[in-house]
C-alpha cells in the first residue's frame, strides 16, 4: 500500500528536475556567453514562418483521435472476422494507427511550417 505513495512523488520530482536542470543550464549558458561579449541575438531563433502552436496540437491531437479510433475499428475487423484474439488485436492495432497517426501529423506540421 505505500508503495503508490512513494512512486507519483517519484514522477513529479524527476519531471520537475529535468526543467530545472534545462532552465538553469539554459541560464548559465546565456550568462556565459554574455559575459564573453556575444551579441543577445544568437538567443533568438529565427522563426518568422513557423505555424502558431495552437495549430500544431489541434492538427496533431485530431489525428491522433484518428488513429486511434481506425485502430479500434480495425481490431474488431480481425477479432470477429478473422479470429486473432482479443487481447492482442486491440492494443498492437491501436497503438500502431495512433502511431501512424502521430508521424502524419508530424509531416503535415513539416509542410505547414514551410508554407
Amino acid at each position: 500500500m505505500g508503495v503508490e505513495f512513494i512512486i507519483m512523488p517519484l514522477f513529479i520530482g524527476a519531471f520537475f528536475g529535468i526543467f530545472y536542470l534545462h532552465y538553469s543550464t539554459r541560464n548559465k549558458e546565456r550568462m556565459a556567453l554574455i559575459e564573453k561579449g556575444a551579441d543577445a541575438s544568437i538567443f533568438v531563433k529565427g522563426k518568422s514562418h513557423t505555424a502558431p502552436i495552437w495549430k500544431v496540437l489541434i492538427l496533431n491531437l485530431a489525428l491522433l483521435l484518428m488513429g486511434i479510433g481506425v485502430g479500434i475499428f480495425i481490431a474488431s475487423l480481425l477479432h470477429y472476422n478473422m479470429g486473432v484474439e482479443q487481447e492482442v488485436a486491440y492494443p498492437g492495432t491501436i497503438f500502431l494507427m495512433a502511431g501512424i497517426g502521430l508521424f502524419a501529423g508530424f509531416t503535415m506540421t513539416k509542410n505547414l511550417d514551410k508554407e
